[in-house]
C-alpha cells in the first residue's frame, strides 16, 4: 500500500479529495444563498436575519478555506470556478427569496444535506485513521446541528 507524506494511504486519500471538493462545491453554493438571503430579507424580522445570515455567511466563507486547505494539504487541488461548483453541488440555488420562513428553510434544507455529506467524508476519512479530516468533519457537523435545532425552535415560534 503507498503511503502519502501524511502516511494516509494514498488512494483512499484522493477518494477523500474527491469527497471534499464536492463539500467544498455545496458550500460555495450554500455560502452564495446566504449572500442572497441577506441582501434580499423583507419583513419584520429584516434586522435579526440580516444580521443571523451575515453571521452564517461569515463562518461558510471560513469553512470554505478549510476545506480548501484541507484538499491542498492532502495533495489535491481545490475546485475554484463556478461551473464546478454548479455540477458538483447537491443544494437547492435559493434566487429571489425575500420572506423569512422561505429563507429559513432553504437554510435547513441546506444544512441536512451538508451534515450528510461530513457524515460521509468521516465515515472515509475515520476508515484511514485521517485525524485532520476527522476532526474537521466533527467540528462542522457539531456547530450545524447546532444551527439546525436554533433554525428549527425559530421556525416553530408563534407569530
Amino acid at each position: 500500500m503507498k503511503l502519502n507524506s501524511l502516511g494516509l494511504p494514498k488512494e483512499q486519500s484522493e477518494e477523500l479529495v474527491t469527497e471534499l471538493n464536492g463539500l467544498l462545491s455545496n458550500f460555495q453554493i450554500y455560502y452564495q444563498n446566504l449572500r442572497g438571503l441577506h441582501w434580499n430579507i423583507k419583513g419584520k424580522r429584516f434586522f435579526d436575519l440580516h444580521l443571523k445570515f451575515e453571521e452564517l455567511y461569515n463562518d461558510s466563507q471560513i469553512k470554505i478555506d478549510l476545506i480548501a486547505e484541507r484538499v491542498l494539504t492532502l495533495g489535491g487541488t481545490p475546485l475554484h470556478t463556478f461551473s464546478d461548483y454548479m455540477a458538483n453541488s447537491k443544494l437547492k440555488v435559493g434566487k429571489g427569496i425575500s420572506k423569512d420562513v422561505e429563507a429559513i428553510q432553504l437554510i435547513l434544507d441546506s444544512l441536512s444535506v451538508l451534515l450528510q455529506i461530513e457524515r460521509a467524508i468521516l465515515t472515509k476519512s475515520n476508515a484511514i485513521n485521517d485525524e485532520g479530516t476527522n476532526s474537521m468533519m466533527s467540528d462542522f457537523i457539531a456547530e450545524q446541528e447546532k444551527t439546525n435545532w436554533m433554525l428549527k425552535a425559530w421556525m416553530e415560534e408563534e407569530i
